[in-house]
């Protein structure tokens, strides 16, 4: 899979005094595993993240550090493409619709 844009997750776990660094391992594994991923469907991202929720539209919400952050994506599944669209704590995330951010 190409992900766009990787940027996003290295200000979120290296903003405001790296406040959040504790998120970069999570993130960075799941960078490391989606990008070597041949998703074809939302089930094949089920097999390997259980806890994944499959939104409407293409869009996938992913727990990250134990569900201390989340991670909304939205894939295109025939170009293989994963946006990034949020990452946030889990109290940031409660706040957004994550169907449409």
């Amino acid at each position: 899979m190409r992900i766009i844009a990787r940027r996003t997750l290295r200000e979120f776990y290296s903003q405001n005094n790296a406040k959040y660094a504790d998120a970069k391992p999570g993130l960075d594994a799941w960078y490391q595993e989606a990008k070597k991923a041949e998703w074809r469907n939302p089930g094949d991202i089920k097999k390997l993240y259980k806890s994944a929720s499959i939104l409407k539209g293409g869009r996938v919400v992913f727990n990250i550090a134990g569900n201390k952050y989340r991670l909304i994506v939205w894939i295109n599944y025939a170009a293989q493409i994963v946006y990034i669209c949020f990452i946030g704590t889990h109290r940031q995330y409660d706040k957004i619709d994550a169907e449409t951010v």
